[in-house]
């Protein structure tokens, strides 16, 4: 639980979980090009030809139509939630994998795909995929959360990834 904690501070993207393999996709939402699950600097179009190159090309010349994002949420807005149907906030005990739609002005712009309570960085965070006009870094956007069985939103902000980076992880 601890390192799938420490993935989600470092920004680390999981296979299945934040973006669906192309061998298992079913229908194009589900399909994600490397630059969409924040993978695009891993990809070398200039090497010699190689299956998939000229997809690749017209994928980076397009631009991705989602981008994987940190997101940090309001930790007051969930205070006021929980203090609502008076109860204390529940840290959650594990990161959470299930997908959750994330919107903007009350359209859905995306879903947060790992949520977990960091214990580093003493606040809730999240990977989401969202789409490009909503990915840059102070955007204000909101994240679905349920108490006592109720479905509300709470405000989450667009933050960099990774969360965590220290000085010496470069030393």
């Amino acid at each position: 639980y601890a390192l799938d904690v420490a993935r989600i501070e470092a920004g680390l993207v999981m296979l299945d979980v934040d973006y669906t393999s192309s061998r298992r996709a079913l229908i194009d939402s589900q399909r994600y090009t490397p630059y969409e699950a924040g993978l695009g600097r891993l990809v070398n179009l200039n090497k010699g030809p190689f299956i998939g190159q000229a997809a690749l090309r017209a994928a980076a010349a397009a631009g991705p139509r989602r981008q994987l994002v940190g997101l940090d949420l309001d930790w007051n807005d969930i205070e006021k939630l929980y203090d609502e149907v008076g109860l204390a906030p529940q840290i959650p005990a594990v990161a959470s994998r299930a997908p959750i739609p994330v919107y903007r002005d009350g359209l859905q712009v995306g879903k947060a795909t790992s949520t977990t309570w960091s214990p580093t960085l003493k606040k809730m965070i999240a990977l989401a995929t969202v789409t490009t006009d909503a990915a840059a870094v102070g955007t204000r956007l909101e994240y679905e959360f349920t108490v006592d069985h109720k479905r509300k939103t709470v405000g989450a902000t667009v933050a960099a990834l990774p969360f965590f980076d220290p000085p010496r992880k470069k030393a």
